[in-house]
């Protein structure tokens, strides 16, 4: 708060600073996937109940709700 202030969107602006500082000081060799993609995602999706057209479906509602909650009327 002493860096940014109290105001509107001095919490963004300071996480992007950290997110920003943190990518830097990290290599881009640590970013790199070996293995099948498929298979992990397969791995992490396992135990959801929802094919990918409800996925789809959700993924979408989830989205237009928060862009329409960052629309000023």
């Amino acid at each position: 708060m002493k860096r940014f202030g109290y105001g509107k969107g001095s919490l963004s602006r300071a996480a992007e600073e950290a997110i920003q500082k943190w990518l830097i000081s990290v290599s881009a060799e640590d970013f790199v996937f070996e293995g099948d993609p498929v298979k992990a995602l397969d791995g992490m999706l396992a135990d959801v109940d929802l094919d990918s057209v409800e996925l789809q479906h959700l993924a979408i509602k989830k989205w237009a709700g928060e862009e329409m909650t960052n629309v000023s009327s």
